[in-house]
C-alpha cells in the first residue's frame, strides 16, 4: 500500500505542495500528469526520500518515508528522467554495485542481479560498458535498478523520453508487466501512453490535486459536457432561432448541403437534447443527428490545467 496523507512543501513563502492526498492498494501502473511547475517533480522528490516535505507524511506499507526511512525506502525504486547510471562500468558490475547500496545480502545478491537482468532483457549486454549502449538499452538498465530488492513500489519519471518508436513500446511493455506485481507510478508528458497503461490517473496543478480517476471515465465526464446538433436549415437562421432561446452554440463545419451543426456545452445532456427537440420542432426545423464528440486524455488535461507554469 502507498499512502501520501496531507503533503505540503514551501520553498521560502511559495507553497509547491497544498495538501496533497493520495492512497493506492492494488498493484497497477497509475499515471501522474500535470504541466511544468504543477509540483510533480516536488512530489516524487518526497515520495522516494530526496526532498523533505514541509508538512504531511508518505507511507509505503505503513513505512513512513520520515520516520523509519529506511524500512521505507528499501520498499522504493526509483528511475528518475536522467537514469543515475555509472557509464564506465558493464551492467552487471553496475548492477551488483547498486544491489549492495540496497542492502541486499550478499548470498542473494548474484540471484537478484541475474533476475533483474533477464527480466529487463539485458543478458546479452551484461560484459559490455554501459556508455555504449543505446539509449533503450541504458534505460533497461535503469529499471533494473530500480527494481533490485523487489520493492512495493516503482516511480518513473519520463522512462520512455528520446527513445525510438520499438524502443518506446518495447519499455511500455515492460511498465505493463511492473504493473502485475507492483504499484508503479508513472510520470509522463506522453499522454497517449500513460492513456494506454494506466490503470488510474491523477492530474495535479498549482501543487493541488485537480482530477483522479480512470482515464476512460474521465474523458467521458468531460465529453458528456458537449453535444454536436445537426439541423435541417441554413446556418442564419438556425443561428437566429438560438439567439432568441438564449442557447450559447458554436458552430461546427456543415456535414451536408442544407443543414448545419453546432456545438453546446452542458452538464445535462438529456435534458438539453429534449429541450432543443422541443425548440426546434416549433421551429419546424427538424434535428436529424445528435453526437457526443470523443473526448481524449489530452482533452481531458488541457481543460483541467489550462494555465502554464515553470518546472518544479
Amino acid at each position: 500500500m502507498f499512502e501520501v496523507k496531507s503533503l505540503c512543501k514551501d520553498y521560502n513563502g511559495y507553497r509547491a505542495l497544498i495538501d496533497l492526498n493520495w492512497t493506492i492498494q492494488e498493484n497497477g501502473v497509475y499515471g501522474f500528469l500535470g504541466p511544468n511547475g504543477a509540483g510533480k517533480s516536488t512530489t516524487m522528490n518526497i515520495i522516494t526520500g530526496c526532498l523533505s516535505p514541509s508538512g504531511g507524511e508518505v507511507l509505503i506499507d505503513g513505512y513512513s518515508i520520515l520516520e523509519n526511512a529506511l524500512e521505507a525506502k528499501r520498499k522504493i525504486g526509483f528511475l528518475p528522467e536522467i537514469p543515475p547510471l555509472y557509464v564506465d562500468m558493464t551492467p552487471l558490475e553496475y548492477l551488483e554495485f547498486v544491489a549492495g547500496i540496497k542492502g541486499v545480502a550478499k548470498g542473494k545478491r548474484k540471484k537478484t542481479v541475474e533476475k533483474a537482468m533477464e527480466w529487463c532483457s539485458l543478458l546479452d549486454v551484461k560484459n559490455r560498458i554501459i556508455k555504449v549502449l543505446s539509449k533503450g538499452y541504458r534505460q533497461r538498465v535503469g529499471i533494473a535498478q530500480a527494481i533490485l530488492g523487489d520493492p512495493t513500489l516503482i516511480v518513473l519519471d519520463e522512462p520512455t523520453v528520446g527513445l525510438d518508436p520499438v524502443q518506446n513500446s518495447e519499455i511500455r511493455q515492460m511498465i505493463r508487466r511492473l504493473g502485475e506485481d507492483h504499484i508503479v507510478l508513472l510520470s509522463s508528458h506522453i499522454l497517449p501512453e500513460i492513456q494506454a497503461i494506466s490503470k488510474r490517473v491523477l492530474i495535479l496543478q498549482k501543487g493541488r490535486v485537480v482530477a483522479e480517476g480512470i482515464p476512460d471515465e474521465m474523458e467521458r465526464r468531460l465529453g458528456g459536457k458537449r453535444m454536436i446538433f445537426t439541423v435541417k436549415g441554413e446556418w442564419q437562421t438556425v443561428e437566429g432561432i438560438l439567439r432568441e432561446g438564449d442557447w450559447a452554440a458554436s458552430p461546427i463545419i456543415s456535414p451536408s448541403p442544407g443543414c448545419c451543426a453546432f456545438s453546446v456545452a452542458t452538464d445535462a445532456a438529456e435534458e438539453t437534447a429534449e429541450k432543443m427537440f422541443f425548440f426546434f420542432a416549433e421551429a419546424r426545423l427538424p434535428i436529424i443527428r445528435v453526437d457526443y464528440p470523443k473526448t481524449s486524455l489530452e482533452d481531458v488535461f488541457l481543460e483541467l490545467t489550462d494555465e502554464k507554469g515553470e518546472d518544479s
